[in-house]
């Protein structure tokens, strides 16, 4: 696999189905205070209005069927508050009610308006004022969010309350409405109006309530785009929510992790373990790993440095074969990494183009990075054939893989590795994997039992013979005949090149001619183990719990 940009995702268009706990919670407590200013506001306004015109004789006293729809409104505004304060209702359903709220309110607001009839001020089809009910419209989404489509739907009938009000009061107490265009207009240019911009505060609301959520979800990450995605889970491109700093989140499914309980359980005991591991490499060649934990759906999280630059795979892919020169420079890179890591007992089992990534690193160009320590033993069944994994049993991937490794045997060391880099040497001298079969099974048996032709054979370049032969020495079957470890074969590297050698000023010119081929979003990660598909996607993420320290990696504490 890869790490740098993937998981489960939902369209820039999708929204979620629901808004963060803590918004929805938030929401729900200043539910219950709006019912409380709701009653006493439409008190005062209708009911207190009234009450000055009775004193001075200007209106009678005696109740109408207004009168007790807006005493109705009042009690309503009561009840929702003393539901919001008794927990009764899950906050997902007390928002839901406020909807219920929203249009009943709108309606207790539309009966003060338009009770008695069209107002004077619009004589004449003047209709210069704003119905009181478009302010509650407006308002009620940014003080109680709820997901679009349901605001809209809510909004839309509450706008139809103000020519609701006007209808029933036509209907009970014989009030003229005449106009009905000219009405039909104002009401569409006013409350329907009024719910459209609703609609779009309610996306604005919510769109932050998901970067929130996201934000909350992984850690201390937010998660910005997806950028990779695989047989094993998805990579996405992060950010650090208080240093900004840009992170690769990679996630493993639950359901690759083991078929049982018992198989997942020391699965986890084993990335638990191994990832810890990982994170201590000191090696500037390692991907970092900041942190690691589990979602609440059972899947594992890894967040790395997000790297900016192409994988060795992708490279051959897009500009063919490598000169031995610059070959030998990226893959002694390799060897410092691999050279620690096998000092400490880790064997990376999956050594391949896909998962040596070459990039830009501050002023250093053809800077490698090596990725995915330790990962792939956990995998216990993956997609297509292709990648092999149980604890004791084969691991890695067919066209890189050693025979050893292939045969099953327990006693896997830093020499298998050594082999597959010697696999990443030959495709990257020739545009050609050493061996391929119609199946991953014959690859792999191709590995034990079949001679490599020579690189330069296959190679349109011109290989020294030393190089040439250091290659085959690290193809052998036999461990004992190989290069024994990281360190000697990086002497041997060194060695094989005479004159025309690699330097930082050749990469950097490399870099500027095809910076524009390597640059973009779908570089920004390595590739995945599969072949990831690049899928630029905001979605939202699984609430995850960090068996990390908050605090990213710093290189003092990696070091032993």
């Amino acid at each position: 696999m890869t790490n740098l940009r993937e998981w489960p995702a939902v369209s820039r268009g999708e929204m979620s189905p629901t808004l963060p706990p803590e918004m929805m919670a938030e929401a729900g407590w200043r539910l219950g205070q709006l019912g409380l200013v709701y009653s006493g506001a439409i008190l005062v306004a209708h009911f207190g209005r009234r009450a000055v015109l009775s004193m001075i004789g200007s209106f009678e006293t005696s109740l109408d069927v207004g009168d007790v729809i807006t005493m109705a409104a009042v009690a309503m505004g009561v009840i929702v508050y003393i539901v919001s304060r008794r927990g009764t209702l899950s906050a997902k359903r007390l928002l839901d009610f406020g909807l219920v709220f929203q249009v009943v309110g709108a309606f207790g607001i539309a009966v003060t308006g338009w009770w008695d009839g069209v107002p004077r001020s619009a004589a004449g089809g003047a209709f210069t004022f704003v119905p009181p009910e478009c302010l509650w419209i407006i308002v009620f989404p940014l003080v109680v969010p709820n997901t679009p489509r349901k605001v809209l739907i809510a909004s839309l009938l509450a706008a139809s309350m103000g020519p609701a009000a006007l209808a029933v009061s036509h209907a009970v107490s014989g009030v003229a409405v005449d106009r009905a265009a000219v009405l039909a207009t104002y009401f569409v240019t006013s409350d329907y109006l009024a719910a459209l911009v609703a609609y779009v505060v309610a996306r604005i609301v919510h769109q932050f309530g998901m970067r929130l959520k996201r934000a909350r979800e992984i850690g201390s990450y937010e998660l910005v785009e997806r950028i990779g995605e695989g047989g094993m889970g998805e990579v996405w491109q992060a950010k650090h929510r208080l240093l900004a700093r840009p992170a690769a989140i990679k996630l493993i499914r639950r359901d690759v992790l083991g078929s049982n309980r018992r198989s997942r359980e020391a699965i986890v005991r084993r990335f638990v373990r191994e990832a810890t591991d990982t994170a201590t490499l000191g090696s500037t060649h390692t991907i970092d790993v900041y942190d690691f934990g589990v979602t609440e759906e059972g899947d594992f999280y890894y967040v790395m440095e997000l790297l900016n630059g192409i994988s060795l795979e992708r490279a051959v892919q897009t500009f063919g074969p490598m000169e031995p020169a610059r070959t030998v420079y990226l893959l002694r890179q390799v060897c410092h990494s691999l050279g620690e890591a096998h000092a400490r007992g880790l064997v990376h089992r999956d050594i391949k183009p896909a998962n040596i990534f070459m990039c830009r690193l501050g002023p250093d160009d053809d800077y490698i990075k090596v990725l995915d320590f330790g990962l792939v033993k956990h995998v216990e069944v993956a997609p297509k054939g292709t990648m092999l994994t149980m604890e004791g049993a084969t691991a890695g991937t067919p066209a890189y893989m050693a025979p050893e490794i292939a045969l099953g045997h327990g006693d896997v060391d830093g020499r298998a590795d050594i082999y597959s880099l010697g696999c990443v040497a030959y495709y990257l001298l020739t545009g050609q994997p050493v061996f391929s079969a119609d199946s991953a099974v014959a690859t792999a048996l191709a590995h034990v039992k079949d001679q490599p032709i020579p690189p330069s054979v296959r190679s349109e370049l011109t290989i020294s013979p030393s190089l040439d032969a250091l290659i085959l020495k690290c193809l052998a079957k036999d461990p004992a005949d190989r290069p024994q470890t990281a360190a000697e074969l990086d002497e041997r590297l060194a060695a094989s090149i005479i004159g025309g050698e690699w330097t930082a000023k050749n990469a950097h010119a490399w870099w500027d001619l095809h910076r524009v081929a390597v640059a973009g979003p779908g570089l920004v990660a390595a590739a995945n183990a599969e072949g990831e598909q690049q899928v630029p996607v905001a979605a939202v993420g699984p609430r995850c719990f960090p068996r990390f320290d908050r605090t990213p990696v710093t290189s003092s504490s990696l070091q032993p």
